[in-house]
């Protein structure tokens, strides 16, 4: 895990959001259970568990008792949704704002990505 990446909990969890976003762990799906996580990445069980139970408070999860977690339905879609809009905010908005203090109008920038995307 990288230390400076944020607690080791919330890495856990995104490294399992980025396998659902990239379809390596399908919906309905088992997900790894924290002794594999911990076992894998030589962390706490008990700090595995806490990024799989984020994920299931976040309704990405659900627990089936006895069996383990598994990917919920939607979940994909849903965090694309939220991906995309903490896209928006990190990204394209203080994009535009600057856009706007140098006076190039949206279509200007529409354009410079139209040019980057044929490099």
């Amino acid at each position: 895990m990288n230390e400076d990446a944020g607690p080791i909990f919330r890495q856990v969890a995104a490294e399992i959001e980025n396998a659902i976003v990239d379809g390596s762990l399908a919906e309905e799906a088992q997900a790894p259970s924290s002794n594999e996580l911990a076992a894998f990445h030589r962390i706490n069980p008990a700090t595995a568990a806490k990024g799989l139970n984020e994920l299931v408070s976040d309704g990405v999860l659900y627990k089936r008792r006895g069996v383990g977690m598994f990917v919920a339905t939607g979940a994909r879609e849903q965090l694309l949704k939220r991906r995309r809009s903490e896209f928006a905010d990190q990204y394209v908005r203080p994009l535009m704002t600057e856009a706007q203090k140098l006076g190039i109008p949206a279509r200007d920038i529409a354009a410079m990505i139209d040019e980057w995307e044929g490099q």
